[in-house]
Order: structure tokens, then sequence, then C-alpha cells
């Protein structure tokens, strides 16, 4: 059994294109999440560059380094970090989740596959096609970015694979707040995991984010809450208590598959 460990989930402004700004931010709350214990940190989507869709070619050659960084620190403070950052691919560029472990090396990574087209992600990004677990000294993460909170489908595959965490790294705009609380906890309960979840604070381009970090157990329970300022939301993630929820409501042994096949349509 995985022991309790504490998790944080960081929230600061992006500012558009402005790596090294957004980097010392960044570096500054992993600092202070460490000096707090934090074994897990998530972080925001797209945090070095935000969506600045005109250069994400060129700013995606800037990933690399920032990588190397990650890993570095991660080792140094023995500290698992997630989160999403532009990938080259070829002449394309994917919004990418990262996960480093505790070992300073990248266990996993993670492309969006659902992309938001009421702000034109799918015309500047590639879309992923595949959700894995990572697995980690920490346990098995499924990552998700932002989006993907409203597609159920792809946090209950995490569930059957025996994910015991949801890092959820996004940029959710402020107007749209209360589907953030709702669906973080939505998938929490339902799933039975528990939840990191990191999101943005003030203004970026056209949008304007709130905050709401927020840290989730599998019963539903808010254990942290970032509030609208920069900063940490922490709480301690004990993987025993979601063992002991599936035990007790056996959720897996009692899914009716058969139920859920599609309707053939009468000729």
């Amino acid at each position: 059994m995985i022991r309790p460990f504490k998790a944080a989930a960081l929230q600061f402004r992006i500012d558009m294109e402005d790596v090294d700004a957004n980097a010392v931010r960044a570096f500054a709350l992993l600092r202070q999440a460490a000096e707090q214990g934090a074994s897990l940190a998530v972080l925001p989507e797209m945090w070095s560059t935000g969506f600045a869709y005109g250069r994400l070619a060129v700013l995606s050659d800037t990933t690399p380094e920032i990588l190397r960084s990650l890993c570095k620190f991660a080792f140094d403070k023995r500290m698992a970090i997630a989160g999403s950052l532009p990938e080259r691919t070829g002449r394309s560029v994917c919004n990418t989740l990262y996960v480093i472990d505790r070992k300073g090396a990248i266990a996993g990574r993670y492309r969006k596959a659902h992309l938001f087209q009421p702000s034109d992600e799918h015309l500047h990004f590639r879309r992923g096609t595949a959700a894995e677990v990572v697995r980690t000294d920490l346990g098995n993460i499924g990552p998700l970015i932002c989006y993907d909170l409203r597609f159920p489908e792809i946090s209950r595959k995490y569930f059957l694979e025996d994910a015991g965490l949801l890092c959820v790294s996004a940029q959710w705009p402020s107007i749209r707040k209360g589907h953030w609380e709702l669906l973080n906890t939505a998938r929490a309960v339902e799933n039975q995991i528990f939840v990191v979840a990191a999101n943005a604070v003030g203004a970026s381009g056209s949008f304007r984010f709130s905050g709401g970090s927020l840290i989730v157990s599998p019963l539903g329970e808010r254990l942290a809450f970032g509030g609208e300022d920069e900063g940490l939301a922490t709480a301690v993630v004990d993987p025993s208590i979601a063992v002991d929820f599936r035990r007790r409501i056996p959720c897996a042994l009692d899914r009716n598959v058969r139920a859920y096949r599609p309707t053939r349509r009468k000729k």
C-alpha cells in the first residue's frame, strides 16, 4: 500500500508568449510546494506559453529545456510533477501533459484528446489519440487536460486501469467556474478516485481565469481550494481511503457492461 503523501495544485497568471516570466512563477511555487513537503505538484495547462496560437511552433521549441529543468527539480526535491506544455510533433503542435516521476524521469505523457472548438484549439493543435495511466511510485496517475473533464469516458478508462489519482492541468475560464468545481467533484465521486486539479488565475489573452485549483477526495470532499489568488492548494492524499471506499461500494464489480451496448435500430 502506498503511504499518504502531500499533493499541491499550483495556480498563477500565465503571460502570453513570456516563457521566462511564466517559468519564474512556476518554479517559485514549486519551491514553495517542496518546502511544504509536497511529493506531487500539478501545474496549469500550457503554463509556459499560454495559447499563443500565432507562435506555437516557435514557442514549442522551448519545451525541451523546460522539461530538463523540471526533471532536475523533481530529482533534487524527490517530487513528482505534472503539467501541460506545447509539444512539437513534426509540423504540428500538441497540447501535452507530461508526468515526471520523483527520480527525475519523464514517466509518461498525454496529448490532449478533446480540443475546445469554441476557442479554435482544433485549428492549432494536433488531437491526441491515446490515453494511458502513468505508473509512478505514488500510484497510477490518470492525466487530464481542461476540456477533458466534460468527457467522463476518459476518466472511466483510467478507473478501469486502476488509477488512484487524476491530475488535471487546465486554463478554465472564470465564466464557467461553477462547472469546473462540479466536474472535478463528479469525476472524483463516480470513479472513487482522488483529483488534483490546477487552474490559471488572472488574465491571459482575451480570457480571464479565476483559479479555484482544488483537491477532491474519492468521497467528494473538497480537501483544498486555491481561491482566486496565485498560490498553492495542498492536501494529504491517502490512497487507503480510495481502496476502502471501493471495497465498501464495489462499483467496478457492479458494472453491467451489457446494458451499455448501443441500441440497434429496427429496420
